[in-house]
């Protein structure tokens, strides 16, 4: 009977006994903190420490799938990144705008090497090997830095980071609109638009009352000197273009009438040639005409030589007859010739 009953009563003290275990011990455990990451979240206000040593970086969005594939290999990357002499680092592009436009990241997730403030882009698989092989072979050197202004630390990505902060600002503000007080989608753009024309407004304003600080104007009389001169030197510009287009007339006048005198003098000397020719032309005409003539007076009346000959050979005198010239041709020659000198009588007129 006692041994029955003590049974149910020990198995009661060893369930308090468990129980009271467990509840001292669940507290211990639940003190005790999780692991901590070793990859250390880049902001606007530290990201220079990429400038010195060598770091890689990953660009992320909380929503993004593929960057969530890829946080348990950058996890473990980081764990190695002592062995590897290493720093990791990640960017939430959405808290973060401004980094992401400095470092001009167009995809999700991003990943750059960065070498004593010398830029990389890494573009191979975000697996842990891959990227502990990148480090160890240093395969980081065949890559093109990004220099010039291009690189993150330049004048123009810092205006790029300043673009891109503002475009977060909106996106933000946007979100608190429409999400935290219900505004519809249009009401907000009308909000941005309005605020929009304001603001160059505004930047109007500000730029004419600095240069209206910094110009100073002229005294009137130095204005109206100017203004003078100014007339001035137009009138003497359209004088001498004046100028100018008169003498190219003149010059074409004379040019005409240079090319209308020498036109002139090649016909003359043209008639002159002609003139020449026929003169000559007549002058041999003339000879031929004396030659006959004094042919004709050598031969004489016939003797009595000739009377013999004439009897002795008849067919030779019948020929020399023949040959005489006609005193009609002769008299058709001089004509002609004295109508050639009258045509050249009423030329030269």
């Amino acid at each position: 009977m006692a041994g029955g009953r003590c049974g149910p009563q020990l198995t009661a003290l060893l369930a308090a006994w468990v129980a009271a275990v467990a509840a001292t011990a669940g507290p211990e455990q639940a003190a005790l903190p999780a692991e901590q990451s070793r990859v250390q979240p880049m902001t606007a206000s530290n990201w220079t420490l990429v400038m010195e040593g060598e770091w890689m970086l990953k660009f992320y969005a909380p929503w993004c799938p593929s960057c969530q594939q890829t946080d348990s290999e950058w996890e473990t990357f980081a764990k190695n990144g002592e062995m590897l002499q290493i720093s990791v680092g990640k960017v939430d592009v959405i808290q973060e705008p401004g980094l992401s436009g400095r470092f001009f990241v167009t995809t999700l997730p991003a990943f750059f090497h960065a070498k004593d403030g010398i830029f990389r882009r890494y573009r191979g698989p975000g697996i842990f090997e891959d990227l502990q092989n990148y480090i160890l072979e240093k395969k980081w050197q065949s890559v093109e830095p990004l220099t010039g202004w291009k690189s993150p630390a330049s004048l123009t990505m810092s205006g790029m980071a300043g673009l891109f902060s503002i475009s977060g600002k909106i996106w933000h503000l946007h979100n608190y609109f429409t999400v935290t007080l219900g505004i519809p989608a249009w009401c907000s753009y009308v909000f941005f638009v309005i605020a929009t024309l304001v603001f160059g407004l505004f930047m109007g304003l500000v730029l004419v009352v600095i240069s209206e600080c910094f110009y100073v104007p002229l005294p009137r009389h130095l204005s109206e000197r100017s203004e003078q001169n100014g007339r001035s030197e137009e009138a003497h510009r359209a004088e001498q273009l004046q100028d100018a287009e008169e003498e190219k007339d003149d010059s074409n006048e004379e040019e005409n009438k240079d090319s209308l005198v020498d036109d002139e003098e090649e016909k003359e000397d043209l008639g002159d040639e002609d003139e020449a020719e026929e003169e000559e032309e007549d002058d041999n005409l003339a000879a031929g005409v004396d030659e006959e003539r004094s042919e004709a007076n050598d031969q004489g009346p016939p003797g009595e030589d000739s009377v013999t000959r004439e009897e002795v050979e008849p067919e030779e005198a019948e020929e020399g007859i023949s040959e005489k010239p006609c005193p009609a041709d002769t008299e058709v020659v001089e004509d002609s010739l004295r109508q050639r000198k009258s045509q050249h009588a009423d030329k030269g007129l």
